[in-house]
């Protein structure tokens, strides 16, 4: 039985475990918030890059006086897979003594995770991982500050009709696509909304699964070329992108167009494929600092601000949403005056505020299962080795404009 968010609420309230933890740390102390990523394993640099953004926001706002008159402090809590987030969750509360948990760059160990931490009495505010069926459970203690699966996938339907059909002078009708998607709750999301937006668009498209942990994706390659899409869409993790590129390389399959969701945009892809292969490619990806100002006030003040600290530029777009995410989780503490998950979700809920009024181009306001209906990603592109936004037009900064398309 699926249980509704006071469901959860009356079960959480009435652990004794909850009765143990809440309320029991020093007032004066730090705000501590355990930030639950991979830092070790495969996706350790993209968990990092997460978690370093967090700690740029805690700086930030301890610069700006902190949080309640307290500072804010980031503590890292390793999760490799769903049952070491559950771990961490347990480190975190029981050795660390955190208020608040944050996270994740997977969307399995965000689930696990926020479950968890529902156990001990705790928010959980989710920047980064994108399964919609994380707010669709309804759990009393979860928040996603950035986009959704959903918003991921509309947005790849959008870019197709209003950027690669408007280049391939073809009606929506007329329009043949292929949706490919690693099988995990975060690729099988968004390809399942991208089918139910093309469909409704009136595109044929065929569709293809493989998972994430294939060492060999020529068949996957192979079923899309037979179709001969004039855009290939790929939802997929970066080691599995980075394979599939190399077999659509070697088995000469070249679309018009191609298009990664959520991946292929990092100097990992860039070092696989070369940039004279991913010219042109399309990317559905968190805005990142080469956003114009117009669309994403202070994109450049935020990559003063990681240069500054870090010496190079961020390594995945992941980062500034993760910063920007972190901001508005201040802003809630702030406006509920406490740490309580509760009171927290409920200064959340308030949030009115327009597109454009964060880095990233995002506004904040949550629905009713507390997904943050103004987080937008943008379609991008690689060009000359470099990423960017090239749509919606307002994102693109001053003469950058959409290439190769059709692919040369």
């Amino acid at each position: 039985m699926k249980l509704t968010r006071r469901q959860f609420g009356g079960l959480a309230a009435g652990a004794a475990l909850i009765a143990a933890t809440r309320g029991s740390f020093a007032q004066g102390g730090p705000i501590k918030i355990g930030a639950v990523n991979p830092y070790s394993g495969a996706m350790a640099q993209y968990g990092d890059e997460v978690t370093r953004c967090y700690e740029l926001a805690a700086e930030w706002v301890n610069g700006q006086g902190g949080l309640l008159g307290r500072q804010a402090q980031m503590v890292r809590g390793n999760a490799t897979s769903a049952q070491e987030g559950i771990a961490a969750i347990e480190q975190l509360v029981g050795r660390d003594k955190v208020d608040i948990l944050a996270g994740t760059y997977v969307t399995a160990i965000s689930n696990a995770a926020s479950e968890s931490a529902l156990n001990y009495g705790k928010l959980y505010w989710e920047t980064n991982a994108l399964a919609r069926d994380l707010t669709d459970r309804g759990l009393p203690n979860f928040v996603r500050s950035g986009p959704s699966s959903n918003e991921f996938a509309s947005r790849a339907v959008e870019g197709a009709l209003k950027v690669v059909a408007a280049r391939l002078n073809k009606q929506p009708k007329d329009l043949k696509a292929w949706v490919e998607h690693e099988d995990s709750a975060y690729g099988t999301s968004i390809a399942l909304e991208q089918q139910r937006l093309l469909k409704e668009a009136g595109v044929n498209f065929g569709v293809g699964s493989h998972s994430a942990r294939a060492i060999d994706v020529t068949d996957s390659i192979l079923r899309a070329k037979n179709t001969a899409p004039d855009i290939w869409i790929s939802t997929a993790y970066v080691v599995d992108t980075n394979l599939l590129l190399r077999a659509a390389r070697d088995q000469g399959f070249k679309p018009a167009a191609m298009m990664l969701c959520g991946v292929g945009d990092t100097t990992e892809t860039l070092e696989a494929l070369g940039k004279d292969y991913l010219e042109g490619i399309l990317l559905v990806s968190y805005p990142r600092p080469d956003v114009s100002e117009k669309y994403g006030p202070g994109a450049g003040a935020f990559l003063k601000l990681y240069r500054d600290k870090h010496g190079r530029d961020p390594i995945a777009p992941q980062g500034m949403n993760a910063f920007v995410g972190m901001k508005i989780l201040f802003e809630a503490i702030k406006a509920a005056g406490s740490v309580d998950y509760e009171t927290i979700v409920k200064a959340a809920a308030a949030m009115d505020k327009p597109l454009g009024a964060y880095e990233t181009g995002y506004g904040a306001k949550f629905d009713a299962k507390m997904q943050n209906t103004r987080a937008l990603p943008v379609v991008a592109q690689w060009q000359g080795g470099l990423v960017k936004a090239v749509y919606p037009a307002e994102a693109a900064a001053e003469g950058v404009s959409v290439v190769n398309v059709p692919r040369a």
